[in-house]
């Protein structure tokens, strides 16, 4: 069976999911291109929680509209994915066989840092997605779980991380999508391609002290975590592949990428 892709999604606003722009163009491009695994696990930024790990173990996917104060459109918008508990179990499996404690969750939906992407890529809806939760942990140690992780991807899945590569809400300038980009940001947001593209993982590890503006543009860190488990997921001498870089908003970044042979 073929090696499906590590992926890193920026989901950005909860706004994204109504598409439209070049970012949700690139995430249907790269969909496209990758329609075939049984199915897709889903690392969010927004399912922080203590260890042990958890998995969704339901049939059918839920959707959590966790997010206030936007247009009522959003909050009916569908994405109506399969569960799987069979396949639960064996995400569950790999985990407990690469030293991660976790435990099935059957009662929690997705979030929207799940299922923006997710409705952006595969609209269809026809794969099954679960969720896996993401303690708070270093990055070294998120970096693990994400290396307990590789065995799914050569055995059908798609594992996804999605957050966002500079996330500071309190700088973003809501008002104007289209907004000029600060310097800052897109000087943070390229020192971190860069470091990905030569897996400079001691440097990315200690991204808060090396990294150049690194705390304006992770000032809470629950939106960067997620790129840590996507590159222990990913395997030495694999290719990275920019699905989209950009910015909304000013300073959001919306750079999503994948590890691939």
């Amino acid at each position: 069976m073929e090696r499906l892709p590590a992926v890193f999604f920026a989901h950005g606003s909860p706004m994204s999911a109504l598409g439209g722009d070049a970012h949700a163009t690139a995430l249907a491009a790269f969909g496209a291109r990758h329609s075939g695994a049984k199915g897709i696990l889903v690392i969010s930024a927004h399912w922080q929680q203590s260890r042990p790990l958890r998995v969704t173990s339901w049939d059918r996917a839920p959707l959590l509209y966790d997010f206030g104060g936007f247009p009522e459109e959003l909050y009916r918008i569908a994405y109506p994915a399969p569960g799987s508990p069979l396949l639960a179990v064996r995400v569950a499996g790999v985990l407990e066989a690469g030293g991660q404690a976790v435990r099935p969750q059957p009662d929690r939906g997705l979030d929207h840092g799940a299922w923006v992407p997710m409705k952006l890529a595969w609209p269809a809806a026809t794969t099954p997605v679960l969720e896996l939760s993401m303690p708070f942990a270093t990055p070294e140690e998120l970096f693990q779980i994400g290396k307990a992780l590789r065995p799914l991807r050569d055995d059908g899945f798609l594992v996804a991380g999605t957050g966002g590569i500079v996330h500071n809400l309190s700088r973003a300038r809501i008002e104007n999508k289209d907004a000029p980009v600060d310097p800052w940001a897109a000087e943070f947001d390229s020192w971190v391609a860069a470091q990905v593209a030569a897996r400079n993982l001691e440097g990315l590890f200690a991204y808060r002290s090396t990294a150049p503006h690194a705390r304006l543009s992770v000032p809470t860190t629950e939106h960067f975590d997620p790129l840590f488990v996507v590159l222990g997921m990913s395997f030495p001498g694999e290719r990275v592949e920019t699905i989209y870089a950009g910015f909304h908003y000013g300073n959001l970044s919306m750079r999503s990428f994948s590890f691939s042979i």
